[in-house]
């Protein structure tokens, strides 16, 4: 049977969603922030990832990627959500000013025991929901949607003043946190 969100075409952009599990607000950290910025570098750096969009949220981070050819996008979101998830969890393991750092790494544990695919901890929910980008309306829809998002949860007024998304790079023409490949 057929995954209804799959990526067929390796190197179109697409739209993705890494949620953690049981949408535990995870990202209120700037330490565990930085780790996603942190690993999505490394695999812009050595995995050929292409980072058109984001945003990280308290639960969840959105994105708009692609990778460049001789290399599979499902590869490189399969590995980066794989060593966030170890990074995460050793962090939290480590940090003893986490106020939350037993029922964190219990939710976790008991996330991963009840996924025949871990052996310990789960982190990430399985699916990414990815959708393929093929037009500009697409495109569009899916940029305002993540860029507004810190604004919908009232997290701030103004997009671009959200400093873990990419907003500012396309409304102000700076280079925020990843340099990116802008979409025209």
């Amino acid at each position: 049977m057929g995954r209804k969100y799959a990526i067929r075409n390796q190197l179109a952009l697409h739209f993705v969603t890494f949620t953690v599990v049981e949408w535990i607000d995870l990202f209120i950290r700037n330490e565990y922030r930085q780790i996603i910025i942190d690993s999505l570098y490394y695999c812009k750096q050595n995995k050929g990832l292409r980072i058109h969009a984001y945003c990280i949220m308290s639960s969840h981070v959105h994105l708009i990627l692609s990778v460049t050819d001789g290399y599979k996008l499902s590869d490189t979101i399969r590995d980066f959500k794989r060593y966030t998830s170890v990074k995460l969890i050793e962090l939290i393991t480590e940090n003893l000013r986490e106020s939350r750092r037993a029922w964190l790494l219990w939710m976790f544990k008991k996330a991963g025991q009840n996924n025949s695919r871990n052996c310990n901890f789960q982190l990430w929910q399985q699916h990414n929901h990815p959708i393929e980008l093929d037009n500009n309306v697409m495109m569009d829809q899916r940029l305002n949607y993540i860029h507004l998002n810190p604004v919908v949860a009232g997290i701030v007024n103004d997009p671009s003043a959200w400093i873990w998304s990419s907003c500012s790079d396309y409304e102000k023409d700076e280079v925020g946190k990843l340099e990116l490949h802008i979409i025209q």
